[in-house]
């Protein structure tokens, strides 16, 4: 009998399986780490036990506190949601031992599909196909070297366990191997506590194609239509859309056989994907199985109108399948955007930070759903996935999910940390995205590449100008303002930074909130009128057209947010400040993480670029290198050290190799 649920997971979610918990009148228990004492999920459930630390390993990890909370609330179920220990055979076994029921799939099936290796050797049995690579026990790092060389390159270094990109690395020569296989091991360990690896040729150009499975207790089986996840950075997904754009309806239905003959033949239960990757001439290829249910499946919810996580809890509780194959039908366009908390200018480096405005209700539309695990006022740490959000859009047509995601995403801001959204903007209004011509590497190429649509954005003049008056007007307002203004002048400079560009604007203030403003040394000059400003929605005038932004003072520096991108204005100080973080005798941390590796000791010589120490935080190890040749003079931290943002890390003493001979 199943009554009471508890959520063993965080962030969006926990928050998603709660409210249909909730819909189909079941109580719910969310469990909590430290980092996340005041996160939305513990307010949503009825109930929420604290689990242990920050980290993974000493909370969401640890098998025996969740089996713990359920006992201690009398939950009777258990949803693992996706990722931690969503495909832990050991922690479904854990809870059919408890008598608490999984609601998930059989411990003997995530066993079958729960190791890539295997997993692929069962679908080689099925005559599935696969592509080429390396399965052995023999995990000597020489030897996978060897094995290496007889796949070619490029290949792919994968964990056999776990899932979301952790412990996988794209390897093009072979003097980058022994690195990789160094890197994926030490990653799959953290994140999976197993490093065993296995080599996969790349399929190159590839098309990242899954499909929905669902199966039940009584021996029925489904496929809910397929999902495009191509558009990938770091073989980490961005933008997954359902239906793909380069699928027939004879190749879904081949894929949807071979789909569902795999989820039957290891006996599976529940939600399950089975993952394809596919060439330019539309051969399919078996990636792996996911024996969960994916962050991407609003998408297939939206085109089916179907309840996953619904269908999940019903076949727990033993129901047999809400639908037959012929009763499933599919309509419109689904997209789904991740909205990030990294830099995408910056080399998708994860941010960490306070949220200072977050207020997703504002975007809702018809057609439009939002699933966060955020609120305004809280916080993102470093020790979880930096995805925040997804903004999830459904339309008619392609076209009409394009504009309406668009539109979502200029409406839909985060403050107070950087992250992607601009990026995903562009990213979805790109020819390659409108042509359906993505692919898993296209991403990374355009970095590579140093195409535009990663170069940062930069503020418009008239954007300089807005800020410029919403400035000059809230000094003059605000009577606590320290300035050198008074009401009574009539014309005066200021002087504004973003993103590291000042410029100095001419203001000339006018009645009724009026102004003439020119930047820099341009004699043209504007009229600007600001017309009022409510709950961050700033009305304007310019040059007679009337407009709108959303404006969000945070502190004493000024928010814009135009198409998607945030611009952060503030009036520069007269006093010089140390720019601490470019200073080459100093190494600091670029975000809140853990120290990974350190490479060098006191009293080391080192060159320009020589890779010094790296940071991990977020599923993404960085390196900080030196900038100039020194000593080391002092290292600070040492490996598995939790530090912050901007943190000293290292220092050296500079020495000028060109005096040298």
């Amino acid at each position: 009998m199943l009554n009471k649920i508890l959520i063993a997971n965080r962030g969006e979610i926990a928050c998603r399986v709660i409210r249909t918990a909730r819909k189909l009148g079941y109580r719910t228990v969310a469990v909590y780490s430290d980092a996340d004492a005041q996160a939305p999920h513990v307010d949503l459930a009825d109930e929420a036990v604290h689990i242990g630390g920050s980290a993974a390993s000493e909370s969401y990890l640890r098998i025996d506190a969740i089996l713990d909370a359920a006992k201690k609330t009398g939950a009777d179920a258990i949803h693992p949601g996706y990722g931690f220990l969503s495909e832990n055979e050991a922690f479904a076994q854990a809870c059919l031992d408890a008598n608490v029921i999984f609601i998930g799939p059989p411990p003997q099936a995530i066993h079958a599909m729960g190791d890539k290796a295997r997993a692929k050797k069962l679908m080689i049995e099925a005559k599935v196909p696969t592509a080429p690579g390396y399965l052995g026990e023999n995990q000597d790092d020489q030897h996978l070297i060897n094995e290496a060389e007889k796949l070619g390159y490029p290949l792919l270094v994968k964990a056999v366990s776990g899932g979301g990109g952790r412990g996988m690395r794209l390897v093009h020569a072979k003097d980058e191997l022994a690195q990789a296989i160094v890197s994926a091991r030490r990653e799959a360990l953290s994140a999976f506590g197993d490093g065993t690896l296995m080599l996969e040729r790349l399929i190159e150009n590839g098309r990242h194609i899954e499909i929905q499975v669902f199966a039940d207790a009584h021996g029925h089986a489904v496929y809910i239509g397929e999902r495009d996840c191509s558009a990938q950075r770091r073989r980490q997904k961005v933008i997954e859309e359902a239906p793909s754009p380069i699928v027939s309806p004879e190749m879904r239905a081949s894929m949807g056989r071979d789909a569902v003959a795999a989820a039957l033949a290891i006996g599976y239960r529940g939600a399950g994907t089975i993952e394809f990757i596919v060439d330019a001439e539309l051969n399919y290829y078996f990636l792996e199985m996911n024996t969960r249910l994916q962050v991407e499946h609003p998408v297939t919810e939206m085109i089916s109108g179907l309840d996953l996580v619904e269908w999940q809890l019903r076949v727990a509780a033993g129901q047999p399948l809400p639908l037959t194959q012929d009763q499933i039908t599919l309509t419109g366009h689904a997209i789904e955007a991740r909205l990030y908390t990294e830099d995408p200018y910056a080399d998708f480096a994860p941010q960490t930070g306070p949220i200072r405005w977050w207020r997703p209700e504002r975007a809702l539309h018809e057609g439009v759903r939002i699933d966060g695990g955020i609120r305004e006022g809280g916080e993102v740490t470093p020790f979880y996935d930096p995805m925040v959000a997804k903004l999830i859009v459904h339309g008619r047509d392609r076209d009409d999910a394009i504009r309406r995601l668009i539109a979502t995403l200029d409406d839909a801001p985060l403050l107070g940390l950087r992250n992607n959204s601009r990026f995903l903007r562009d990213l979805i209004d790109s020819q390659a995205f409108r042509d359906g011509a993505m692919t898993t590497a296209l991403i990374d190429q355009w970095g590579l590449d140093q195409q535009p649509i990663l170069d940062r954005p930069v503020a418009s003049n008239e954007a300089w100008l807005i800020a410029a008056a919403a400035h000059a007007l809230k000094g003059r307002e605000d009577a606590t303002a320290k300035t050198l203004r008074s009401a009574s002048v009539t014309d005066y400079e200021l002087q504004l930074a973003c993103d590291g560009v000042q410029h100095r604007l001419h203001i000339r203030p006018g009645p009724q909130g009026a102004i003439t403003l020119s930047i820099d040394k341009d004699p043209t000059a504007h009229s600007l009128r600001l017309i009022g400003h409510d709950d961050g929605t700033l009305r304007y005038e310019i040059d007679g057209v009337r407009k709108r932004l959303l404006a969000v003072w945070v502190d004493k520096a000024l928010h814009l947010v135009i198409q998607a991108a945030t611009f952060v204005f503030t009036e520069v100080s007269p006093w010089p400040s140390k720019d601490v973080a470019n200073d080459p005798s100093r190494a600091v941390s670029p975000v809140a993480g853990v120290v990974a590796q350190v490479l060098v000791k006191p009293g080391d010589t080192v060159t320009e670029g020589q890779p010094l120490l790296s940071v991990e935080a977020m599923k993404m190890e960085m390196w900080l290198s030196a900038k100039a040749p020194g000593v080391v003079k002092a290292v600070h931290v040492a490996v598995g050290e939790q530090v912050q943002s901007q943190a000293l890390l290292l220092e050296l003493d500079l020495t000028d190799t060109s005096k040298e001979s």
